[in-house]
């Protein structure tokens, strides 16, 4: 990953109708519409080909393809892409940091590479901008075997960007440049509705909510999602600054609370939906549970998670780990989750499986934890086995 100076970002200087000669074979389009990405549905091979322009003026993945994609366990994920610049050096405000390592992410996109990394299928949808990093974006989900025919260029916004301040304990704050970005601006007509509908289980947060077009793209993905019967995947994933105000956000986020099958939470959001109850209190934890919701995960950080269902209740403990850089730890935590769910439904009746299944997603935030940025760091199965094997030893 590259290093940046701060003083050496411009950010007005990303055109959308710039393509340095090293991008000239991969993407050419003409028209000022809105671009889709149409990958194939089959897994990909490291060995990646550039995108290519399609006759009909979409953006067509070349790749050489592998095994299919196993569309009884796909996960399509919803929302924002971007880019993270993380600091070199943790402990600093981001005027004094020296470096940023650029890094791609956005929630939902996070947990669509982890799906594929753990091994399992996944696919993305929503809209970056016909910039130079939208079109990095793009790679990275091909590289990482996520399926990203759902994908959309805007030609007329930028690709969203966010600086991330590291405390000294790896915990962050942001800072934020999207006014609008590409991934406000997603369009209902602009769905992939039918790539939606495929899937076991529909994940997004509540960024998506913001601001139109794309809180109306939201509620009609949900929507399409809901009636195809695919479970319904929810973290908020609080972004105070992003919203016009605290009341506004409450109110966004829970608009969507009752659609939810699976919803996973933090202490801090509990804190923030209840008007600032005790998340801990488990009678406070089950006001926020609704009468068609199958699982209400709260994530604690590095001591781990609880569980809720209509029938039972626990709590699993997390893996102690030296932080370097918490992004994305609780995206890995949900990565885990949904791909040992996407795999097996019925964990959700059975608590010991369970158990098991939030073991695995606990170890998973852990490890993603140890390093900076959140796809760079999202672990892959083989790697969160040998650390809950040496914890066991």
């Amino acid at each position: 990953m590259a290093l940046l100076h701060p003083s050496a970002i411009c950010f007005g200087c990303i055109s959308s109708n710039f393509r340095p000669s090293s991008w000239s074979n991969r993407f050419s389009t003409s028209s000022r519409s809105s671009t889709a990405v149409k990958a194939s549905r089959l897994k990909l091979t490291p060995s990646i080909h550039w995108l290519s322009p399609s006759s009909s003026g979409k953006v067509q993945a070349s790749v050489h393809e592998s095994h299919e994609i196993d569309e009884s366990s796909l996960v399509v994920c919803f929302g924002e892409m971007l880019i993270d610049f993380v600091p070199t050096t943790n402990g600093l405000a981001l005027a004094e940091a020296p470096a940023f390592k650029k890094a791609p992410g956005g929630a939902p996109a996070n947990v669509a590479v982890g799906i594929a990394r753990l091994g399992g299928s996944s696919a993305f949808i929503g809209k970056v901008g016909e910039d130079e990093f939208g079109y990095m974006l793009a790679d990275i989900l091909k590289e990482n075997n996520v399926n990203n025919e759902g994908m959309r260029f805007d030609p007329d916004a930028r690709t969203a960007l966010a600086f991330v301040t590291l405390k000294k304990d790896g915990e962050r704050e942001f800072m934020f440049y999207r006014n609008p970005s590409a991934d406000m601006l997603l369009q209902e007509s602009e769905l992939d509705l039918d790539l939606i509908r495929k899937a076991k289980i529909f994940h997004y947060g509540s960024i998506s909510l913001i601001t139109e077009p794309c809180k109306s793209a939201h509620i009609a993905a949900t929507k399409a999602a809901k009636d195809a019967g695919v479970l319904l995947s929810y973290d908020p994933n609080l972004r105070l600054p992003l919203w016009p105000s605290a009341e506004s956000a409450r109110e966004g986020i829970l608009s969507i609370w009752d659609t939810a099958d699976i919803i996973k939470i933090s202490e801090e959001e509990i804190v923030f939906l209840t008007n600032g109850e005790d998340p801990y209190d488990d009678n406070v934890v089950r006001k926020l549970y609704h009468p068609n919701l199958k699982l209400l995960l709260v994530t604690e950080g590095p001591n781990g998670c609880r569980y809720y269902t209509k029938e039972f209740s626990g709590r699993v403990k997390g893996l102690k780990v030296d932080p370097v850089d918490t992004t994305g730890a609780g995206d890995a935590f949900v990565a885990g989750v949904l791909s040992k769910l996407a795999a097996d439904v019925s964990l959700l009746k059975d608590e010991n499986r369970l158990r098991e299944a939030l073991s695995f997603a606990n170890a998973c935030g852990a490890i993603t934890v140890t390093e900076r940025g959140a796809i760079p760091a999202l672990p892959t199965t083989e790697a969160v086995m040998n650390v809950l094997v040496k914890t066991v030893a």
